[in-house]
């Protein structure tokens, strides 16, 4: 099997597991989603590490897993353990962002989104969560403004990855929620994630050198087509 057709299949594979997670959602069946959940981030980083994937972008994609697993389960320790496990995500994500461009508008646009987002829901936080998820909520604020940096599909999964964890946030807080809060979350989550790895792996391939022939000229295969 090429590498083109085994990336097609996970990746289509990571589309009905989502399907199939999304569905148990709206339908109350929890059997469903934990078995469906769990798949999302293994598919989704062996599709990037069949595209030939840097390290840190798969290694985000597995603390993202870890955040996945732990989040199943109800108890206060897991919960923060699930966070620590996204966060050592945002971080990978950060060394794969580097130094590319961004806007400042857009960075006081985040900060003005960070502080207020914090200071709101501070004091309907268990008092135990409060600092965590503040300086959890710096450090996914900043990786989604510098996914902007990668263009705006990377920049629209940074900022659909800071929503999501926004509506965990809220349910966290005792806040009112959409209906069917699991399943905008969950959506919103994945949907980030695809959008995030996606961007990385664009820019990954346009700084990969091309094939050259024996005089040092990119062989005709390599060259882009118009």
């Amino acid at each position: 099997m090429s590498r083109e057709r085994l990336a097609r299949l996970l990746l289509v594979a990571f589309g009905v597991a989502l399907a199939v997670d999304l569905v148990s959602l709206l339908a109350d069946a929890r059997t469903g989603h934990v078995a469906a959940k769990p798949l999302l981030m293994p598919l989704l980083a062996g599709y990037a590490a069949v595209r030939g994937a840097p390290r840190p972008l798969l290694a985000a994609l597995l603390f993202g897993w870890g955040g996945d697993v732990f989040l199943l389960s109800d108890a206060d320790w897991a919960f923060l353990v699930g966070m620590g496990s996204f966060a050592a995500g945002h971080v990978c994500y950060l060394v794969l962002f580097g130094r590319a461009r961004t806007s400042p508008v857009l960075a006081a646009g985040y900060g003005v989104t960070l502080v207020a987002v914090v200071a709101l829901l501070w004091p309907d936080l268990p008092a135990d969560l409060r600092v965590p998820v503040a300086a959890y909520s710096l450090l996914l604020t900043a990786m989604a403004y510098r996914a902007s940096g990668l263009g705006p599909a990377a920049g629209a999964g940074g900022a659909l990855f800071l929503l999501s964890d926004t509506l965990i946030a809220t349910g966290v807080a005792a806040w009112p929620q959409l209906p069917a809060p699991d399943f905008w979350i969950m959506l919103t989550y994945a949907t980030a994630q695809y959008l995030l790895a996606t961007g990385v792996l664009r820019t990954a391939s346009a700084e990969r050198p091309l094939p050259s022939g024996p005089a040092g000229v990119p062989s005709p295969s390599a060259r882009p087509r118009t």
